[in-house]
């Protein structure tokens, strides 16, 4: 795991976002670095905000489940105040001082994170798991429940039954897939975060989701896990 010092986000300006976001967008490795048959361990990961004495506070939690039994291997959180400004496309910058702040804590060292948010389905390939990638030194994955609209990205609505995906495609290129987990329920978008290909993605999700949700395992104990601990810290 690479080193991270959340002060280097404090000053940035939108336009030194942007820059940033277009220097890490050239290695990004959308091949993969580990296979489904090696993977041990899951982590999922999101963030949940509120507001408390005029700050806006935030906690993260990372939720990591065992890849074969699913069951909760660890749990870890954190909060804090999110001091970064909200700019559109630049979310990584608000969430990634807690998140870098939440996997240290990890005992456990998972084989790939799955976020709550996109991953190279994103303006500039940037989006929050794939960023995120570049400090966790880990293969990761853009799960989101809303679609991120890219401009000159294209796609068709996939056929109503479990499994059944299409791509979402922008200069001849898949920059995410939206993929029917449960009959009758919205798609969800995924996205390449970094390090795996889109093909292995779309099995390694379609493999984390039970009956009870229609997005992965992970992520849903990360979400839940962040309305738990926010209804505690603000109480």
């Amino acid at each position: 795991m690479k080193q991270f010092n959340a002060e280097e986000f404090l000053n940035l300006s939108e336009q030194d976002c942007i820059q940033i976001q277009y220097k890490l967008s050239y290695n990004v490795i959308q091949s993969n670095t580990v296979s489904l048959k090696s993977i041990k361990t899951v982590a999922g990961v999101d963030t949940a905000y509120w507001k408390e004495n005029n700050k806006e506070m935030a906690v993260c939690c990372i939720v990591v489940i065992d890849f074969k039994t699913k069951r909760i291997v660890e749990k870890q959180y954190s909060v804090g105040e999110i001091k970064f400004p909200y700019i559109s496309g630049c979310l990584a910058f608000r969430e990634l001082p807690l998140i870098m702040q939440t996997a240290v804590k990890l005992k456990c060292n998972p084989d790939i994170f799955l976020f709550d948010g996109n991953g190279i389905l994103h303006t500039r390939g940037m989006g929050l798991a794939t960023h995120a990638s570049f400090y966790l030194e880990k293969p990761t994955i853009g799960i989101a429940k809303k679609y991120f609209n890219v401009e000159g990205a294209k796609f068709i609505k996939p056929e109503n039954c479990i499994g059944k995906y299409s791509n979402i495609i922008k200069n001849n290129e898949i920059i995410g897939r939206a993929i029917i987990t449960q009959k009758d329920v919205k798609p969800v978008f995924i996205s390449v975060g970094n390090y795996i290909d889109i093909d292995t993605t779309t099995e390694l999700i379609m493999m984390m989701i039970d009956k009870q949700s229609h997005i992965p395992i992970p992520t849903r104990y990360a979400d839940l896990e962040t309305h738990i601990k926010r209804k505690e810290l603000r109480q």
